[in-house]
């Protein structure tokens, strides 16, 4: 892939405080209109890795292009087409909300000016732009620092946490925007802890641990590594594991005392095919089926499973 058609590349980026790597060794490729999310518990290294992004820590080791410009040394001219929230956006409390853009505004461009009154109705801030921020909550304030970011027109947005504080109507709203943009071709970098919201607005992802990313790619790609499962429900369990657990293509076959959870390989796509051969050799053994179905595995479960292998892994060093 040209870097021309990503917005954001590293290539070994590393950062580190003393003797703690806080980012270790990260490979990163995000693609020019597209939504991308970062993902990690607490302590992986999410704002690190942005705050390196945006200019506001140096790597120890390792290169980064933002929008085809070398950061830090190209840094101006790159974050000129960048909006970004570090963390908690900070504002003048004792101004409104209106007034703290147009300080912003008027330090950046004519086109910053006039993007104003678009930027408050765009993040759903009309009603309240007026209000001084000090009264504003912190879902209001991260809408805010949006209106903020849009302001220059930027073609890529790095967000960190941005739907923090928000109500579900927010998120919403949020989720919305950030999906308009991409679809006027700019591309969205967010780091967030809201699993479902990320699945339902990111293209790509990527998983860190440890300052390091364990998985990353498209939400598709991300699913499938951790294969298909099924869900059955027959006349007898025990007899049924039995059976089940002497077909090759099954990684494992687990009871709840209700339903038998069936995990196949993470390349069996052939869920149709497989099913069928699954109830054939039951039914085949004088087995009663009463249910099969496919289990969603969604980004959350997928997370967690990621994460505790690394977890086993750093265990067993």
């Amino acid at each position: 892939m040209g870097t021309s058609s990503l917005a954001i590349s590293t290539v070994g980026l590393t950062k580190r405080f003393g003797d703690r790597i806080a980012v270790n060794s990260v490979d990163l490729k995000v693609k020019a209109g597209t939504a991308f999310g970062l993902l990690g518990p607490n302590g992986a290294g999410k704002t690190t890795l942005i705050r390196m992004l945006v200019g506001l820590a140096h790597p120890s080791e390792g290169s980064i292009e933002v929008l085809g410009s070398a950061i830090p040394e190209q840094k101006l001219s790159a974050l000129s087409m960048v909006g970004a929230i570090v963390e908690e956006p900070r504002f003048y409390p004792f101004l409104t909300g209106r007034e703290n853009l147009e300080i912003v505004a008027s330090l950046r461009s004519r086109l910053a000016m006039s993007n104003i009154d678009s930027a408050i109705e765009r993040v759903g801030l009309s009603q309240r732009a007026g209000d001084k921020v000090g009264g504003y909550s912190l879902g209001m304030r991260q809408r805010l620092g949006i209106a903020r970011c849009l302001l220059v027109d930027p073609k890529l947005m790095i967000l960190d946490e941005p739907m923090n504080g928000l109500d579900p109507p927010g998120i919403l709203e949020i989720r919305a925007l950030i999906r308009s943009l991409v679809e006027e071709g700019k591309t969205v970098l967010l780091s967030s802890h809201l699993l479902d919201e990320v699945e339902k607005t990111c293209d790509e992802v990527a998983i860190l641990s440890h300052g390091s990313v364990l998985a990353s790619g498209s939400l598709e790609s991300i699913l499938a590594g951790s294969g298909a499962k099924i869900t059955l429900r027959t006349s007898s369990d025990p007899v049924s594991i039995e059976i089940l657990k002497t077909l090759d293509f099954i990684v494992d076959v687990q009871s709840d005392g209700k339903v038998l959870h069936v995990s196949l390989g993470p390349n069996d796509v052939e869920y149709d095919r497989l099913a069928a051969v699954i109830a054939r050799e039951l039914v085949g053994n004088g087995i009663d089926i009463y249910e099969v179905s496919q289990d969603r595995v969604s980004l959350e479960s997928r997370f967690f499973e990621v994460t505790s292998l690394s977890e086993d892994d750093a265990v067993g060093i």
